[in-house]
């Protein structure tokens, strides 16, 4: 802990005072448990605090290395985690199996990557440190499982007796022989650590004749596949062929399993993370390797640009042209990072940012247009208006010209609504207006939208907009 205080101090300096309050309490005096794989959102809510001031504590303290992050892929059924890894470009991209629900899954980032912190053994060692120590069950709960699986401790003890027949701990090169008798139903036997599984579909007339299985563990993260057997006895060998220690268990699936991994918690999607304007400041190359191309289900994009920006330069000089334009983007920067988003890019006098649901999106447009109000206004420059588009949709993450960007017809479309703007009014498309929490603000905002329909350059049928008076 000796180099804990300074880090602290210059954690103090960078971060939001509370939430950089909060972590230290608890590096200082959290549980173990606590500090592996730390769920910033379930963080937030448990400490008072606003979710953006936590995430950016944990990407400060990170940046310092008070925290090592991780993205882990997870299995959207069993909430597993099937790979961690410490950045975006070790995460590959044309899918996962999870041998556990022996299912495979292409990932995605606003679905099944989560972003976690550990606290660094450099400033506290914990026991999650030291996975191969931990066991059988911290293992499951710290290492296995999801930051968004709401674990009911209690709970879990006490349906060990239900869901578990046997449990193991399997030394490299060694083999354990456990006599079980197996009841009617669906049987996996599961190791967490090598990613290994066989099902057993135990059905029929049951036997009194003891039946005879092997299983071998290696590091190929296999699923073995599944075999049909009787109710009745059963000798299980088990052998460890690779090179750590796994932890086999005989799992009943039944309803109190299905209920203890499917208690949900919103967790920090790796989509939320590189939307996140803290993140793209202090993580501005190191997040996608060049032949990345990873997908997003649904991501909403903001355009702004500056109406007749040219013509401002001719009339008021090229010196107070250039501070109104300065201060637009302070402006539209700050705007855009209060509503959880992130400026990708700017090109010229215009703006590329990215929000995780489209209500964020448009209420930062409206929170844009009355700020461009304004500021014309402070410099009497009541011309001074901002054209906005929005759109929502699903595309890909990606690495151009060094930096991280978005790549889809999405993007395309986004960029030709806000063409469509020609005062002040916002135009958004039909996914932005018509999602639930967008209809809530606008109708307490008193403002009703206009529909329209038009055509987009490189759209083939007549697209459907939002005008927002």
């Amino acid at each position: 802990m000796s180099d804990a205080p300074t880090l602290f101090a210059a954690l103090r300096e960078s971060a939001d005072k509370d939430a950089a309050a909060a972590i230290e309490r608890l590096v200082d005096h959290g549980a173990d448990g606590d500090l592996n794989r730390i769920n910033a959102l379930d963080f937030a809510a448990r400490s008072g605090l606003d979710e953006e001031a936590a995430i950016g504590g944990f990407l400060h303290a990170a940046r310092l290395g008070l925290f090592d992050m991780s993205w882990n892929v997870l299995c959207p059924a069993c909430g597993g985690v099937l790979s961690a890894n410490t950045s975006l470009k070790h995460m590959k991209r044309e899918g996962y199996n999870c041998a556990l629900c022996a299912c495979g899954y292409a990932p995605t980032l606003d679905e099944t990557v989560e972003v976690t912190f550990t606290v660094s053994p450099r400033v506290r060692r914990i026991a999650a440190h030291d996975p191969q120590q931990l066991p059988i069950w911290d293992y499951f709960r710290q290492i296995y499982l999801s930051s968004g699986i709401a674990l009911d401790q209690e709970l879990f003890r006490s349906s060990l007796d239900e869901l578990c027949l046997e449990s193991v701990e399997l030394p490299p090169g060694e083999r354990a022989i456990v006599s079980l008798q197996l009841p009617a139903g669906w049987i996996i036997v599961f190791d967490p650590v090598t990613h290994s599984s066989q099902s057993l579909d135990v059905h029929g007339e049951p036997t009194r004749e003891r039946q005879n299985l092997s299983i071998v563990f290696d590091q190929m993260h296999s699923s073995i596949g599944t075999l049909e057997l009787r109710p009745g006895p059963l000798r299980l060998t088990l052998e460890n062929r690779a090179d750590e220690r796994v932890l086999p268990v005989v799992l009943v699936v039944c309803e109190a399993l299905e209920h203890l991994v499917g208690n949900r918690k919103p967790f920090l999607t790796a989509k939320r993370l590189l939307t996140n304007q803290t993140f793209r400041d202090i993580y501005r190359t190191d997040t996608l390797d060049v032949d990345q191309r990873l997908k997003i289900t649904s991501l909403t994009f903001l355009f702004t640009d500056l109406k007749g920006s040219t013509q401002l330069y001719d009339r008021v000089g090229d010196l107070v042209a250039f501070d109104l334009v300065r201060e637009h983007f302070r402006v539209l920067n700050e705007i855009v990072a209060a509503e959880a988003g992130a400026v990708v890019k700017t090109i010229g006098d215009a703006v590329m940012a990215t929000f995780p649901t489209p209500d964020r999106a448009l209420a930062a447009a409206l929170k844009m247009r009355e700020a461009m109000r304004v500021l014309g206004n402070g410099h009497n420059r009541g011309d001074l208006m901002l054209k906005i588009g929005i759109h929502e949709g699903p595309c890909l993450a990606v690495m151009l010209n060094d930096r991280q960007d978005y790549f889809g017809q999405t993007v395309n479309i986004a960029a030709r609504v806000q063409g469509l703007a020609a005062s002040r009014a916002i135009y958004a498309s039909g996914p932005v207006v018509e999602h639930p929490q967008s209809s809530t603000l606008l109708e307490s905002s008193g403002i009703a939208p206009l529909p329209r329909r038009t055509i987009l350059s490189g759209i083939p049928e007549e697209f459907a907009v939002y005008e927002i008076p």
